[in-house]
């Protein structure tokens, strides 16, 4: 099964204005970054691109701007070429490096505030094109090309316009393997995370793309944004064909956390759970160093920073590894109150905010379930949270009557209207995700009643909403419904149908040990005793760093 994948971007599809004031402090203009002199970061790789420049820092700074935009660190690059610039002012393709990072990508579109930004960048950059050499003036007439004075309402035919150059500069120098990047990264640009259709196969523009990419990795296999492009080109039908791009990323350029995070991507689609935890442990610790030795503001501390906690945190539930996962739950948490509360981040930090008691339950953690406090009333998806989690710890502890008061409160939450459009990253209701948890929650009251019947009903509504949302990374709803379903018709003496269940939910998840635990047990009830000890075998790889003990697929 299938799902159509958008990875968590920074607001594709809702407004920049909430947090306009962080990204000021990403701004790319030279006149506002001249006072500073850009750090030479000493593990980025070896990426090179030469330049018309004589000066050999001009050409490291640029080096590192080129390698810190794959990495999608687009302030930072944009302080590297600007430094570039400062030390040989007659750097044309300098100018237009800080007018590259300016503009939209994959993650985000453009921002008003960067118009000017970018404009003025490629201005400059074609008024010093006497000193460019013919292959740099054509990346300048290009990007060009992608640029207005002022904002526009549609941006579509400027992006459209840049992919069309960028494929002209590429066939006209073959041999220039950051021409074909960018001329990939451009045609993603116009189709952001829209790259297969809903049978599997890719989009026309996907082939293309994946084409250009897949050429450039064959004559040069560690190019930091082939690699890095063709994991998300890839990851969401095809996540297999990406694993040597992720294992390249997991070392190539240390310091660019986002670029070693990208590994776990591939990662988890493939059952690599260990190694996403690996990826996203090295990501957290790059960017803490990063962002201690440079205090950088903007886009990337707000989102790809947290996104490695979140991501870690995912990677560790599944593997099992509950100490890990609860750190990264914790951290994940630490949400700025103010911002929980802007108009068009609340959904999304809110969702942050509740990982810690997704966590407990995920666990069986009942006591600690019970010991935290409510949220604050106004923080209406996280009390609902907290509602199910309360009643998933009094039904486990036999508390019944408690379990169903707490369902009660849930249910009026989810029903709550306003819900429908308080989206997760502007895709996933928050009220679906409510659902999920009060179909979860009437299973769990309902077989600790010995009504399997209802349980397994109410859990079969859980797959389908499930199955239902938009695909995210971390997926919006923490548990597979699939687990606890199969564990419930376990318990319901339904060993054939839930060996069906599980078997479908390795094929989402590979193998988890979760499911594994769930497979040999439902193959052990049937008395297919060497299919159940070849599970375990698996399990016993799968689940040897997990530090809790499998007593069922799901709490």
């Amino acid at each position: 099964m299938y799902r159509k994948l958008f990875i968590i971007t920074l607001i594709l599809s809702i407004s920049f204005s909430g947090f306009n004031h962080y990204l000021k402090a990403e701004n790319h203009s030279p006149t506002h970054t001249n006072h500073t002199t850009a750090p030479l970061f000493q593990k980025l790789g070896n990426h090179h691109h030469p330049i018309s420049s004589q000066s050999k820092l001009a050409q490291k700074y640029f080096d590192q701007g080129i390698t810190l935009a794959y990495g999608f660190n687009h302030a930072e690059a944009a302080r590297s070429f600007t430094e570039a610039a400062k030390i040989d002012p007659n750097c044309a393709i300098c100018y237009w490096g800080i007018a590259l990072v300016s503009g939209p990508n994959i993650n985000a579109p453009m921002d008003d505030a960067a118009v000017s930004h970018a404009w003025k960048a490629i201005q400059k950059a074609k008024e010093l094109s006497p000193y460019a050499s013919d292959k740099e003036k054509a990346y300048i007439n290009a990007l060009s090309l992608r640029y207005t004075a002022e904002p526009v309402s549609d941006r579509k035919p400027y992006d459209l316009a840049f992919a069309k150059a960028m494929k002209q500069v590429s066939q006209q120098y073959p041999d220039d393997l950051d021409a074909a990047t960018l001329y990939a990264e451009s045609l993603m640009d116009t189709t952001p995370w829209n790259y297969w259709q809903e049978n599997g196969e890719p989009k026309p523009e996907a082939v293309e793309i994946i084409s250009t990419l897949e050429s450039i990795l064959k004559r040069s296999p560690n190019h930091p944004g082939a690699n890095h492009l063709y994991i998300h080109a890839v990851e969401a039908e095809k996540p297999q064909l990406a694993e040597k791009s992720a294992d390249r990323l997991l070392n190539f350029a240390p310091d660019s956390g986002h670029l070693v995070h990208m590994a776990s991507h591939i990662y988890i689609r493939v059952g690599r759970y260990h190694d996403a935890v690996i990826a996203n442990q090295n990501a957290i610790l790059a960017d803490q160093n990063y962002l201690a030795g440079c205090h950088q503001k903007g886009l990337y501390p707000l989102a790809y920073m947290p996104h490695n906690q979140h991501f870690l945190w995912f990677a560790a539930l599944m593997n099992g590894q509950s100490k890990i996962a609860l750190d990264a739950a914790l951290n994940t948490a630490k949400v700025n109150p103010e911002l929980m509360r802007d108009p068009n981040l609340a959904a999304s930090l809110q969702h942050y905010y509740t990982i810690p008691l997704y966590t407990y339950v995920r666990f069986g953690l009942w006591n600690k379930i019970l010991s935290t406090s409510a949220p604050d009333k106004d923080l209406q998806y996280p009390t609902g949270v907290w509602h199910y989690a309360r009643g998933m710890a009094f039904a486990a502890l036999g508390k019944l009557t408690e379990a169903i008061e707490e369902l009660a409160n849930l249910k009026t939450i989810a029903a709550d209207p306003t819900l429908e459009e308080f989206k997760i990253w502007g895709f996933n209701s928050t009220a679906k995700v409510l659902k999920i948890a009060t179909e979860v929650l009437s299973a769990k009251i309902a077989a600790k009643q010995n009504d399997y019947s209802s349980a397994i009903a109410h859990l079969k509504q859980a797959v389908a909403i499930e199955d239902s949302l938009i695909y995210t990374e971390p997926q919006d709803w923490y548990h597979p419904a699939r687990q606890l379903l199969g564990a419930t018709l376990i318990t319901a003496n339904q060993p054939i149908e839930a060996e069906k269940v599980f078997r479908e939910e390795l094929k989402i998840y590979p193998e988890n040990g979760w499911s594994l635990y769930g497979l040999s047990q439902s193959l052990a009830a049937q008395g297919k005793t060497k299919e159940a000890r070849s599970v375990k075998t698996r399990l016993e790889k799968a689940w040897q760093y997990g530090d809790v003990t499998l007593t069922t697929a799901g709490f």
